[in-house]
């Protein structure tokens, strides 16, 4: 009986093989496994076994060095959130970062007419806020940034935002989109680095430094953002990038944004209102809507649409917000007084106004509805009567009899900011408007509108090889007239007669006095107006004339105080000063004036049922024209001409600038019933408002055949 047993019985091969050797064979080891399972592969297995190899290889080396790296950044990392999380501040010091404060202008009725500086309407908080608000600049700026995950970096926004960059401009580094709101915050923070004018050239360059984008800087703007959200709430943060955002046109988080293109609080705005404000993150001074309000309502149909679709607006609230979009307040429509803020800027205390670091209030003299009509008057005569491509320019000022400025135009592009003013930096020779202080020199020594002198070809002596032997613009001349007709028919030879006789340095004296600081000539072509002055300077002389013969200084500015103060800083330094010539002279002369305007070469600015005096002018080779003329109520000056110097073709101030001038006062006129002239005749002429010698009209008439005989 055979016994069972558990014992594998060998193979054939096996017992085969030990019969063979006389031996058991023995177990192979793993490498001779390999080398024998290599010879049944061949060369390829070989070689791919070889390449399997590097490559596990590969894996432990970069598995080993990799995993150290990791954990070195992440060291890294944390080291800098903590080192910067201890560094911050409290939130309530970070909220104003402004270098620089604002200037907010009034005008004469206390309405907000312009602003500069940096604009900070005051503190504002994520709970503060219109919800709109604060829901807008979630969805368009950073929709997880409420999320439990969203540590300071949106990572899934960021990488996309790379690889799109990457795909246009080949740079995933260079473009929009990715930064999450905490990112935002530490850009506007600088990485809490504050300004110093040592490092930096000046607050652009500053600026332009913190939002440099460079591979550090994204690590250490993502370091200070992580580091922010341990330190801070969302709210916080988010308050922190709304009060700080620059939001265009000067303003500096969104309560001066909202209070400047909507004139309300920004815990008032409706969902169109927040749409625009938050649409300006992006690209806050292409999209301004005081720049380019369709842009901003453009922008701002796409902000709604993101509200809808993260659920902060239903499809109702969207539709109705997109039908009514938002519009700009009457303040920031009105773009008007652009030169007028520019001026009082540059006429105020530096510290207070162009280099201010508070915030300032200052109460100007600005009508603006005088500015409103100035601004039309110049743009309709150059659209009516002026060639298309033109480079003439013009500069418009109004004031009243006490030198206040109620408006003032620098230029053709009337709603310039910033720009060269020609109303108060344009040195321009006057011509025959300098003629008004030549007469007031004679009247206040004694002289009257009726004394005669003659007009014909005369030669003074000056300083030269050749004598200087001045003409009438007319080429003719007149014989004997009265000074009135002589001022009326703007002659040359008689102004000079009448100034040689009373000295001209009395006139120069009389000119200097009335307000005329640039140098006047010292020979006898002084009484032509070869000398240089302002528009500006101009019209306050003849206000001078209006007031009765007392000195006035333009100003504009009627009170400056610190935003939140009550009490002033300073007060108008401006209005009237001394008396230059006798009550008398000036009413004499400002009759003699109003002939000019009645009958003489100021007959293009008459307006019906108003009495008017003023005095055209136009220099030498007509490179200047002006008209300055007066009611009773207001002085209003014009100039024209070219920046280069080039001649005017065919102007005068008897024409476009006397256009002007009409155009302007009648709308400044429009509704306000007319006020007699303070104005003296004298006695020949005391029966009627002009000559009534005929023999005289015939001979005015002739003189003004030419365009008005400047």
């Amino acid at each position: 009986m055979s016994r069972k047993t558990n014992r594998r019985p060998p193979l054939v091969a096996d017992n085969r093989q030990a019969a063979k050797t006389g031996r058991k064979q023995p177990a192979r080891t793993p490498a001779q496994a390999q080398r024998a399972g290599r010879r049944r592969r061949g060369p390829l297995g070989a070689l791919r076994a070889v390449l399997v190899g590097a490559v596990m290889w590969g894996l432990r080396l970069a598995w080993r060095f990799g995993l150290r790296a990791g954990l070195t950044i992440v060291l890294l990392t944390g080291l800098g959130v903590f080192y910067y999380a201890a560094t911050l501040p409290p939130i309530d010091d970070l909220i104003d970062g402004r270098t620089r404060g604002s200037v907010t202008l009034l005008d004469n009725t206390g309405e907000v007419f312009a602003w500069r500086g940096d604009q900070f309407g005051g503190m504002v908080t994520a709970d503060t806020v219109s919800p709109h608000l604060r829901n807008a600049i979630v969805a368009t700026e950073d929709k997880r940034f409420f999320a439990p995950y969203h540590i300071g970096i949106d990572f899934y926004a960021t990488a996309a935002a790379m690889v799109r960059n990457y795909r246009e401009n080949g740079n995933p580094l260079s473009g929009a989109g990715g930064s999450s709101i905490s990112q935002q915050t530490a850009k506007l923070l600088c990485f809490g680095r504050p300004y110093d004018p040592d490092t930096w050239e000046d607050e652009a360059a500053y600026e332009a430094d913190c939002r440099e984008t460079t591979l550090w800087r994204k690590v250490v703007e993502a370091t200070y953002a992580m580091a922010m959200e341990a330190r801070y709430s969302k709210d916080e943060i988010l308050t922190v990038y709304m009060n700080r955002a620059y939001l265009g046109a000067g303003s500096r988080g969104f309560e001066a944004a909202a209070q400047r293109y909507f004139g309300i609080s920004a815990a008032e705005v409706d969902p169109a209102q927040a749409a625009m404000l938050a649409g300006l993150l992006r690209a806050p001074s292409a999209t301004s809507p005081t720049r380019n309000l369709q842009a901003a309502q453009d922008r701002a149909d796409t902000v709604l649409r993101l509200m809808q679709q993260q659920g902060y607006l239903t499809a109702r609230e969207t539709a109705q917000a997109r039908a009514n979009p938002a519009t700009l307040s009457k303040a920031a429509r009105q773009r008007s007084g652009g030169y007028f803020a520019d001026w009082v800027m540059a006429s105020g205390p530096e510290f207070f106004t162009r280099q201010t670091t508070e915030d300032v209030i200052i109460r100007t003299t600005l009508d603006q509805r005088i500015q409103q009509a100035a601004e039309e008057g110049l743009t309709r005569i150059f659209e009516e009567k002026v060639r298309d491509g033109s480079r003439a320019q013009a500069a418009i000022v109004v004031m009243g009899a006490d030198g206040a400025v109620r408006a003032m135009v620098g230029g053709r592009d009337t709603e310039a900011a910033g720009a060269f003013n020609r109303a108060t930096q344009a040195l321009r020779q006057t011509g025959s408007a300098f003629k008004p202080f030549v007469y007031a020199t004679a009247l206040d020594l004694g002289m009257r509108p009726t004394d005669v002198v003659v007009d014909e070809p005369t030669c003074w002596d000056v300083p030269g090889p050749d004598d200087w032997c001045p003409e009438n613009y007319s080429r003719d001349h007149a014989g004997e007239v009265t000074l009135t007709q002589a001022l009326m028919a703007s002659l040359n030879i008689p102004a000079v007669k009448v100034s040689e006789r009373v000295g001209r340095d009395n006139v120069r004296t009389v000119a200097e006095m009335f307000g005329i600081e640039s140098d006047l000539a010292a020979g006898p072509a002084l009484a032509l107006g070869t000398s240089e002055s302002t528009l500006l300077e101009m019209t306050g002389a003849y206000a001078g004339i209006l007031n009765g013969g007392s000195a006035v200084a333009p100003y504009g500015l009627v009170e400056l105080r610190l935003m939140g103060d009550e009490t002033p800083l300073m007060d108008a330094g401006g209005g009237i000063r001394d008396r230059v010539i006798r009550e008398d002279a000036a009413r004499q002369l400002t009759w003699m004036m109003h002939q000019v305007v009645e009958d003489g070469t100021g007959r293009a600015a008459r307006i019906d049922g108003w009495q008017i005096a003023g005095k055209t002018g136009t220099s030498q080779q007509a490179r200047d024209a002006w008209f300055i003329a007066f009611t009773a109520d207001y002085v209003a000056g014009i100039w024209m001409g070219y920046d280069d110097n080039t001649p005017l073709t065919g102007v005068t101030g008897s024409g476009l600038p006397a256009d002007i001038w009409r155009e302007t006062m009648t709308g400044v006129l429009d509704a306000v019933p007319p006020t007699p002239l303070p104005m003296a005749p004298p006695p020949a002429a005391a029966d009627g408002p002009g000559l009534s010698d005929a023999d005289a009209d015939a001979l005015i008439n002739t003189l003004l055949q030419e365009l008005g005989g400047e």
